[in-house]
């Protein structure tokens, strides 16, 4: 699995390390992500969706059915988990 956000769709950036003689090299900046197991009540069951910091605090802000709808419009939600029903 990418480490792509379902919700918001961040995922790894590319830049450089800058030591302190000023040398570049290249690195990967990483999304905080987390597996986390949420309850779908439109549904009635546990998904289980790859999900950034941010695409948490966009989850407690307008609730799990509207961020799913606007990630599917957008695009990042490629596949949820359904645990169980």
């Amino acid at each position: 699995m990418s480490r792509i956000c379902q919700i918001t769709g961040k995922k790894a950036m590319t830049g450089n390390n800058v030591s302190h003689s000023m040398r570049r090299t290249k690195r990967v900046f990483n999304p905080n992500l987390f597996d986390r197991k949420f309850y779908w009540p439109e549904e009635d069951c546990w998904i289980k969706i790859r999900v950034s910091a941010a695409g948490l605090r966009l989850i407690n802000k307008i609730g799990l059915n509207a961020a799913l709808e606007q990630a599917n419009a957008k695009g990042y939600l490629t596949e949820v988990l359904i645990l169980d029903k």
